[in-house]
């Protein structure tokens, strides 16, 4: 099969732009680079037309666009969006994001591979720490792990997906789950640091001595988008280029006039991330809240007297506060062989700080500690956030429920019904309504 692919990366300072081409199984990606953070615009075209020309092609045998989708510097994913987006639709060709932090991890499993430079390996039995640097003291991070080889590819697990966090919160908040992963993986996990805020925030960064620097790998690369992208391409993973987004994890990088004659001042900080994060039953108390949130993030949400069923039937139900305040909720019904989890939401202002996986694996820590099999769960199809939050997170698409869903204009919408199975190596799984 002949692809010809165009990978962008503008999250950090470097411009890059990868050019892979594979035909009958010979695989070749060539690459342009330019340093400097203020002239990715300008840049990233010419070099993409030199790489084509270079090639002897023309855009128009380009069969998809892939980009670095962060996170990163705000102006630096626009650029790499929207030259991808309006590429993929000038040219009729679908889109292929990818997440930055994944593309440094490949690079790193690639790199370290048993050579005399780098003579330790990366495998299943390590956690690849990614750390970029997010300016003012913070970090944008991301985990992973090569859980395995399929079809000659690396299969990753995203043991966190990126969060922002103050860098001297890295290192104890790695530390913390570490254990969690290893149990999680069913072998003691080693840790191995890529990035460039490892060296950024040294001081605040300091590691314990058996954690493993990477030598390269410091800053995401369009080689490693482009290389990425081809297996999202073979996996059926391509977008129409009117979904291309980038992914933020920063919504907030100064404090409004109001906020300021509060006496707020500086920049807006990432929340504590090492603040305890445990779910607490769902009571009385706190319907009004647990209501008002569901009616907040669902078109079609719960009642209160579907919480309250819930309650008297014995589902298992939990709500997680930050500061006071109702961030999240989940209601898990428990049959005799599987969690069914029914709801599960996180309030819109606090997305992307990870509190939806603490939900989530909440409720399988619930359903393995009564000894079952596997979390199952509902998705709508046009819930791509929720599909993809539950896709990383290990959950699998096991069938589809035919109308199953209320719908605009009294018509109806299908469900995804997607499973993680515990005993499965590598993480099967779920998608659930309303993360």
């Amino acid at each position: 099969m002949e692809l010809n692919l165009l990978a962008l990366e503008t999250s950090s300072s470097r411009c890059g732009v990868a050019l892979l081409r594979s035909v009958d199984g010979r695989l070749e990606v060539s690459t342009r680079e330019h340093e400097g953070s203020q002239e990715h615009a300008e840049r990233l075209l010419p070099m993409a037309n030199e790489l084509l020309a270079a090639s002897g092609l023309t855009p128009a045998a380009l069969h998809a666009v892939a980009f670095g989708q962060g996170p990163g510097g705000f102006t630096g994913l626009r650029v790499a969006c929207g030259v991808a987006q309006g590429m993929g639709l000038g040219l009729g060709i679908p889109v292929l994001p990818i997440v930055s932090h994944l593309a440094v991890a490949a690079h790193v499993a690639a790199s370290m591979s048993g050579t005399q430079d780098a003579p330790e390996t990366v495998g299943p039995s390590d956690a690849i720490v990614v750390a970029l640097d997010a300016r003012m003291n913070e970090v944008y991070l991301a985990v992973y792990r090569r859980a395995g080889m399929a079809d000659g590819e690396s299969v990753w697990e995203i043991l966190q997906a990126p969060l922002l966090i103050a860098a001297a919160e890295v290192v104890p908040w790695t530390a913390h789950h570490l254990p969690l992963w290893s149990a999680e993986a069913g072998q003691p996990l080693g840790v191995v640091l890529a990035g460039d805020a490892w060296d950024a925030y040294g001081s605040d960064m300091e590691h314990p001595a058996q954690w493993r620097r990477s030598p390269n790998a410091q800053r995401p690369e369009a080689a490693s988008v482009a290389l990425l992208a081809r297996q999202g391409w073979l996996r059926g993973e391509a977008l129409p280029p009117e979904q291309a987004a980038p992914l933020y994890v920063r919504d907030k990088v100064a404090f409004t006039t109001a906020e300021r004659m509060r006496g707020e001042g500086g920049n807006p900080k990432a929340q504590p991330s090492l603040a305890p994060a445990v779910p607490q039953p769902l009571t009385e108390a706190d319907l009004d809240d647990v209501v008002a949130l569901e009616a907040h993030v669902q078109a079609f949400p719960w009642t209160r007297g579907n919480f309250t069923d819930a309650m008297t039937s014995g589902y298992g139900a939990w709500v997680l506060r930050r500061e006071g305040k109702l961030a999240g909720f989940c209601v898990v019904m428990f049959a005799p062989d599987v969690a069914h989890l029914l709801v599960i939401a996180v309030a819109k202002s606090l997305h992307r700080q990870g509190l939806g996986g603490v939900l989530l694996d909440w409720c399988e820590q619930q359903a393995r500690q009564r000894g079952l099999e596997g979390v199952l769960l509902e998705v709508r199809p046009s819930n791509t956030s929720a599909v993809s939050f539950y896709k990383r997170h290990g959950y699998l698409q096991i069938g589809v429920r035919r109308g199953y869903y209320p719908a605009e204009k009294g018509g109806r919408e299908d469900a995804l019904v997607m499973q993680k199975r515990f005993e499965a190596a590598g993480s099967d799984a779920v998608a659930g309504e309303g993360a």
